[in-house]
């Protein structure tokens, strides 16, 4: 079920009716209820898949048991073991088997022996990088002492299969989520009417920025051979805005569905084309994936903590898993490459951590300074989604070609005389993403008001009419979020 859909309109309501009209005073029954609705929202989209997701959640759930009852630290390193060789498997499995074989196969070719792989024709699971990592930590943290086992399953089903995150993240925590479900959850009016403007921001970023961006983007990559320099660069700037819009807009429409149950989810986004270096960018981007990697994986391998080499090797590791999570293909892997190239300089010279705190807002515009180190940055991400979006390395590096070459100063080759209109009218759409958020730099999404600021009725429901409008007007194709297929 897509947020952006009739159906998700229609079932959302509902379910919230339900949640705090029928089963309001008694948090097992709004807990269960949550963990239906969960499994008919995943359902709609493939419900052979159901099976997996019970499988994942019941073997973590058993796990976590297990490892806590251990009376050895060998029985409890099994059970961590043969959890996550289990999780990992499957999700190997279905990502990245014929990923494997196909490479193998041509290796083997390059070596003279000719053989036939046996291939498989693998649905990839809506959701499963997401929900196996988030049983991933419960185990980990059970594991490390940093939480208890959860005794209940309805509980720890729910905090795996949260119908707002199950499909696209945030990537949550047993520490952060699980104790909201355990606790009664009362009904704020001010809580429910900040998620109804995250979920319509949201909305606008997908449906008017990103949708409309796609056109654009894949008309452009799609023919990446016959277009100019200029061309191919403002492709890799609709793609730049394209993804973004996307994947900040479905965690905008999860955090602020979750709101209206009373639940708080992890930032996902900080409004990070405004970061003024890569490592800020890092910050700000992915939160939960980022920080999820940092402390299950980058702490783990030792840190900044050892010498030059265990900070690169480390750094490295970090980025080539983040971008081989993204995908089974060359150029996320080439994506995760080029990040951690851009981050080394600023680790070896002890800057990754000079720009901890958004722009200063008591001034509207940044520094000289700030500005051309956020265009250099925004640059340096623009470049590299070229290799994100691109179907090959061999494509990409054609497309960046090109962009630095004479052809760069031409005039466009990829819009008609008739589009012109439509072209305009949605970079003033993109003008307006970027006033807005950075008018609200320092809030947690777009629409978000300090209390005071917006006390003004008819200001209020101007705006939301105003953005309302774009979305019925300058709204899209509709297309399924980029971040699905991950």
């Amino acid at each position: 079920m897509l947020f952006n859909s009739i159906e998700f309109a229609i079932f959302l309501p509902i379910v919230f009716l339900l949640y705090w009209f029928v089963f309001q005073k008694n948090i097992s029954k709004q807990n269960l209820l949550i963990l239906l609705v969960s499994y008919v929202f995943y359902a709609w989209w493939d419900w052979r898949f159901l099976f997996l997701l019970a499988f994942s959640t019941f073997l973590d759930y058993f796990s976590g048991l297990k490892i806590e009852q251990a009376k050895s630290q060998a029985q409890s390193k099994f059970w961590l073991i043969l959890s996550i060789g289990i999780n990992l498997g499957f999700l190997g499995f279905f990502k990245y088997y014929n990923f494997f074989v196909t490479e193998l196969t041509h290796a083997i070719a390059n070596m003279g022996i000719v053989i036939n792989p046996w291939t498989l024709k693998v649905i990839l699971p809506v959701g499963i990088s997401f929900y196996t990592f988030h049983g991933l930590s419960y185990i980990i943290d059970v594991y490390k002492k940093r939480i208890i086992a959860e005794k209940n399953f309805v509980d720890y089903a729910v905090f795996v299969s949260y119908f707002p995150l199950l499909v696209a993240g945030p990537i949550e925590r047993a520490t952060h989520l699980l104790p909201q479900f355990k606790k009664a959850r009362t009904f704020s009016y001010e809580q429910a009417t900040d998620g109804l403007r995250q979920i319509l921001w949201g909305l606008f970023k997908k449906v008017v920025i990103a949708d409309n961006c796609a056109t654009y983007a894949n008309q452009i990559f799609n023919a990446s051979g016959e277009h100019n320099g200029s061309s191919l660069f403002l492709g890799a700037l609709f793609f730049t805005f394209q993804i973004y819009g996307d994947f900040s807009g479905y965690s905008d429409i999860a955090l602020g569905a979750s709101r209206l149950f009373g639940i708080e989810l992890l930032r996902n986004f900080a409004f990070p084309y405004f970061s003024r270096d890569i490592a800020e960018f890092w910050r700000r981007w992915h939160i939960s994936l980022s920080t999820w990697f940092r402390d299950y994986l980058y702490f783990p391998l030792g840190g900044s903590q050892g010498g030059t080499w265990m900070k690169v090797r480390n750094t490295f590791i970090i980025f080539l898993v983040s971008g081989f999570w993204h995908g089974a293909n060359w150029t996320f892997i080439a994506w995760g490459f080029l990040n951690a190239l851009y981050f080394i300089p600023l680790l070896l010279l002890d800057k990754n951590r000079n720009h901890l705190h958004v722009i200063p807002t008591h001034q509207f515009l940044p520094s000289i300074k700030e500005f051309f180190q956020i265009l250099f940055t925004f640059f340096l991400t623009v470049i590299a989604w070229i290799f994100f979006r691109s179907d090959t390395i061999t494509q990409a590096f054609a497309i960046l070609r090109e962009i630095f070459s004479k052809s760069l100063l031409q005039k466009p080759n990829f819009l008609g005389k008739q589009d012109m209109i439509y072209f305009i009218i949605h970079c003033s759409m993109i003008a307006i993403l970027i006033l807005v958020e950075w008018m609200h730099r320092d809030k947690q999404f777009g629409l978000q008001f300090n209390k005071g600021t917006m006390n003004s009725t008819v200001k209020r429901w101007s705006i939301y009419a105003v953005i309302t409008v774009f979305i019925l007007l300058f709204g899209g194709k509709q297309n399924n979020f980029i971040y699905f297929q991950f």
